[in-house]
């Protein structure tokens, strides 16, 4: 008996179709499949962290499925691929200035603390 598995980036996308029409998740401007660019949906670091501390306070065990969990994707104009790797690279430097923020707000003390 042979199964066979199907890796999820050789399955077809899964259109987002709104009223009938195939639009780009990032400008809403109607595209055809055929010329769309399917890439996993755009995060904003709010929406991540807001996510992951609700997750956290409601269902803890949740998290790593929130975290880890493949998207399914959606489709962008082609145009607008560039603007999206823009903005996904903004929302990745706003995470670590972030993380370097809160870092920081941990480390400093304790330096100080143990230099004085």
């Amino acid at each position: 008996m042979s199964v066979e598995m199907s890796h999820p980036s050789t399955r077809p996308p899964q259109p987002a179709v709104v009223n009938g029409e195939l639009r780009c998740a990032l400008t809403g401007v109607p595209v055809s499949p055929e010329e769309a660019y399917w890439a996993p949906p755009l995060i904003t670091a709010k929406e991540l962290v807001t996510t992951m501390f609700t997750t956290l306070f409601r269902t803890p065990s949740n998290l790593g499925q929130v975290l880890f969990a493949e998207q399914e994707n959606v489709p962008y104009a082609p145009d607008a691929r560039e603007q999206l790797g823009a903005r996904r690279t903004a929302e990745q430097l706003k995470l670590l200035v972030g993380l370097l923020v809160i870092a920081a707000l941990i480390f400093v003390p304790i330096y100080v603390m143990t230099m004085g």
